[in-house]
């Protein structure tokens, strides 16, 4: 699977890149390399981030259906 943002979002990314760097390194860089940086990191940190993502909300929901086991279980007698 392949991670794609939409371009509005890449837009929006793209700002916060420039952003990121005018402010924090004193650095102007142009749309063209901002693009790239995130392109670069989609591709290498992308699919770890998503991987540990689903591991995360599958954690959360085999406790949750742990829990509804504890409450919804009522003792035969």
């Amino acid at each position: 699977m392949e991670i794609q943002l939409s371009k509005d979002r890449i837009k929006i990314i793209t700002e916060e890149v420039q952003s990121y760097f005018r402010n924090e390194h004193d650095e102007v860089i142009g749309e063209l390399k901002a693009e790239m940086l995130i392109e670069f990191f989609i591709k290498r940190l992308g699919p770890k981030i998503y991987n540990q993502a689903i591991d995360d909300a599958n954690a959360f929901i085999h406790d949750k259906l742990i829990d509804l086991e504890g409450i919804l279980y009522i003792e035969e007698s």
